[in-house]
């Protein structure tokens, strides 16, 4: 059984820095690509980051790590702003590559549970 589970979130000020973990069982970690993905309330969710590409939105203030070693990843997240409130997800991608379509959910087999992340002003 494949799990993903996300840890790191919590409450930061604006311009503040969070990094966020996504811990990966059940599966060969090394041979997939994994995704990070967002829901901010009354909005669709939308793609973050996708191995070392970042959305446009995110640029410059998101980056990605990956430990094959501990089967994790980890977005870190700096210069955070009130709009970047939202509920954190990270997702294994089917193949281990992030091409043109890394945004669609459908890219993706499995995904994690969830973690809040709150900025206020």
């Amino acid at each position: 059984q494949v799990q993903l589970v996300e840890s790191g979130g919590g409450l930061v000020h604006s311009g503040g820095s969070l990094t966020l973990a996504c811990t990966v069982s059940g599966v060969r970690f090394d041979l997939y690509g994994y995704g990070w993905f967002r829901q901010a309330p009354g909005k669709e969710r939308e793609g973050v980051a996708c191995n070392n590409i970042v959305a446009s939105s995110v640029k410059g203030r998101f980056t990605t790590i990956r430990d094959n070693a501990k089967e994790t990843v980890y977005l870190q997240m700096s210069s955070l702003q009130p709009e970047d409130t939202a509920v954190y997800y990270c997702a294994r991608k089917w193949d281990a590559s992030c091409d043109s379509s890394w945004t669609s959910e459908a890219e993706y087999d499995d995904w994690g549970q969830g973690t809040q992340v709150t900025v206020s002003s």
